[in-house]
């Protein structure tokens, strides 16, 4: 279980995120929805320890991840994997080495720095692709990708990093509608198949109501909403955003359960 316990962070006077508190089952798919400046990429930020919290704490198995240095919080980030909204991709580099790279933190220091990678982890890379299409673009560059394309691949960087939890800050902001689904689809399916957590920060009403199990919502930086989709109704949703009564929603529409493939080798 990820236990978050008071989580606060300020900048000045401002504070980006205030007194949370949540506790995030193993296995579930959260989606964490609000106006943009809510709070929701800090707190992402925080729990994988990119941007360190001004008070309160981060719990994992019991295990205190606010105190975490060096080699360990090292170990944190690699099973706490972070999927961002700019893909952070090296364009130059094809993709099977960008895969590759979710492996650096289990690979020697001059292994990385040559990168010369082992047959196991090669296969395993390969495999991820293979998940999502991608395996007969392993050899072209990033930079060649759609944008669609690019977000698999940084999906199938996260997945060799053999994370117990994938936190994915706007994932789908700057696609398409085919690409969109293509993305929460993997998502989706990462997290059914392979127990994997997924925590989602969504704009999306739609496709928040219709990938997640469970949405929690932020408003100026604390949590306001803790439920099921289905208890997000439209008067909620509109309080939530700062809509006025008349202004339209988007429709919830449920989302066939995509095929699963054969896992990602150990």
């Amino acid at each position: 279980m990820l236990a978050i316990e008071g989580l606060t962070k300020t900048y000045g006077a401002s504070a980006a995120v205030c007194d949370v508190s949540l506790k995030i089952e193993r296995g579930s798919f959260v989606g964490v929805i609000g106006r943009s400046g809510a709070g929701k990429s800090t707190l992402l930020r925080m729990v994988n320890r990119l941007t360190d919290p001004s008070s309160g704490r981060i719990l994992f198995e019991g295990r205190d991840v606010t105190a975490l240095q060096g080699a360990e919080l090292r170990a944190w980030r690699r099973s706490c994997a972070m999927i961002f909204q700019q893909f952070n991709l090296v364009g130059r580099m094809d993709v099977m080495t960008n895969v590759l790279t979710g492996r650096l933190s289990q690979a020697s220091h001059l292994r990385s720095l040559l990168n010369i990678w082992s047959d196991a982890d090669k296969a395993m890379a390969l495999s991820a692709l293979e998940q999502f299409d991608m395996a007969s673009l392993a050899a072209r560059r990033v930079d060649q990708l759609s944008g669609g394309q690019q977000q698999r691949v940084a999906i199938c960087r996260a997945l060799v990093q053999e994370p117990d939890i994938i936190l994915a800050d706007e994932p789908i902001a700057s696609l398409d509608p085919r690409n969109t689904k293509a993305v929460m689809d993997a998502l989706l399916r990462i997290n059914k198949h392979f127990g994997i957590t997924i925590v989602c920060n969504l704009h999306s009403l739609d496709l928040a109501r219709s990938y997640c199990d469970r949405l929690v919502g932020m408003s100026a930086g604390q949590v306001v909403f803790d439920a099921a989709p289905a208890a997000l109704t439209d008067d909620v949703a509109r309080n939530l955003y700062g809509l006025e009564a008349g202004e339209v929603l988007e429709p919830a529409s449920p989302v066939p359960f995509p095929a699963v493939t054969t896992p990602v080798a150990a």
